[in-house]
């Protein structure tokens, strides 16, 4: 306990959305929601506080080419920490982050292993590129590299069609993600398009990202099967862009991202309004950089998601869903400190004025 300062966390506690707590304490490193007796040396830390924010698509150790060295690893973690995003889940990467764990001063990684992708059929350098004969055991090989997760590449541009197809026969999918139960972890999948989203879903996935094609007529069964998404809105910004190269070559993807692109904010708004699980998640790491949680969190407002529950989509919703604990009594000491009450106006999440990790002031 002695290498912990003592804080002393007054203003707004946002125990919950609705649950707001004048003060709490910091000791060893953990909450107390009681003052502590006998202590001295506190500093006291003023401001309205949430729990450490979490980004639920995230990949540290990859870069636009594939993996990064270590130095630039740890800059991607910083980067995201300085945000106040303090739990990543990371949707995919080629790199070994393990020596991540024994650094207090970074965030907590939930890693889904390397991303699993048809042959051809994905950015170059990021995933096992495989055929549906070999996915079973190269989920089951994630599975146990990972924290809880496997990530599958559910749909990509197919160049012999010139637009997005389904990767996976849908028997191959079953038998992975029976598999990947089998072993205790769950499945998520990328996935911009129509096509594949139902055969996942009916196949048992846990989640989907990016989840560009979700319909009116899937919805409903999102909400049957309990399927969260993760729509990575700061990187559904980008399709345009992508759009304008394909032109040329693929014309008909192009048009059908740019179709995607035009109703990503209905798109949200519907699966929200149906009661489908919606988490934060900002796809940082390949091209597009780190610390962009609250621009996330501002995108789902925008899209019409109220802010409360948007925040929640970053911290107590999110936190509970990944299995780790907020603002509880004995939790470990992360949170993120602000000037103003983010339910008023999300948009104080771009400027924290403390991070607080493992009970330190880190920002």
């Amino acid at each position: 306990m002695s290498d912990h300062p003592v804080l002393h966390v007054k203003g707004g506690i946002l125990v919950g959305p609705d649950e707001v707590r004048d003060e709490l304490w910091v000791v060893g490193g953990r909450i107390s929601l009681d003052r502590p007796a006998g202590v001295r040396d506190v500093r006291t830390v003023e401001g309205w506080a949430l729990p450490g924010l979490v980004d639920a698509h995230c990949h540290v150790g990859l870069g636009a080419h594939g993996p990064v060295d270590r130095d630039t690893a740890e800059k991607q973690a910083l980067t995201d920490r300085d945000a106040g995003t303090l739990l990543i889940r990371d949707a995919g990467s080629p790199s070994d982050t393990r020596w991540v764990d024994g650094r207090d001063d970074l965030p907590e990684i939930v890693r889904a292993g390397r991303h699993i992708a048809r042959t051809r059929r994905y950015l170059r350098g990021y995933a096992h590129e495989i055929e549906p004969d070999d996915l079973v055991a190269y989920v089951a090989r994630e599975a146990r590299r990972g924290d809880g997760w496997v990530k599958l590449v559910g749909d990509w541009i197919d160049r012999d069609l010139g637009d997005l197809s389904a990767c996976w026969p849908r028997r191959a999918a079953e038998a992975a993600i029976a598999e990947a139960h089998r072993l205790g972890a769950r499945v998520t999948a990328h996935c911009f398009a129509e096509e594949s989203l139902r055969d996942l879903v009916e196949a048992g996935i846990d989640c989907v990202e990016h989840a560009t094609g979700l319909t009116e007529e899937l919805i409903p069964l999102f909400v049957e099967r309990g399927v969260a998404i993760v729509p990575t809105l700061v990187n559904i910004a980008t399709f345009p862009d992508l759009a304008a190269g394909g032109d040329a070559k693929f014309p008909r993807w192009s048009a059908h991202m740019r179709r995607l692109h035009a109703r990503r904010y209905d798109t949200v708004r519907a699966a929200y309004d149906a009661g489908v699980p919606v988490y934060v998640g900002t796809d940082a790491g390949g091209t597009l950089p780190h610390g962009l949680v609250a621009a996330e969190v501002a995108e789902l407002v925008t899209a019409g998601i109220p802010a409360p529950d948007a925040l929640a989509a970053t911290t107590w919703s999110a936190r509970r869903w990944l299995g780790r604990p907020g603002l509880t009594e004995g939790a470990p000491a992360d949170l993120v400190v602000y000037p103003g009450d983010p339910r008023a106006d999300v948009r104080v999440l771009a400027a924290p004025t403390r991070v607080v990790l493992n009970g330190r002031v880190v920002v």
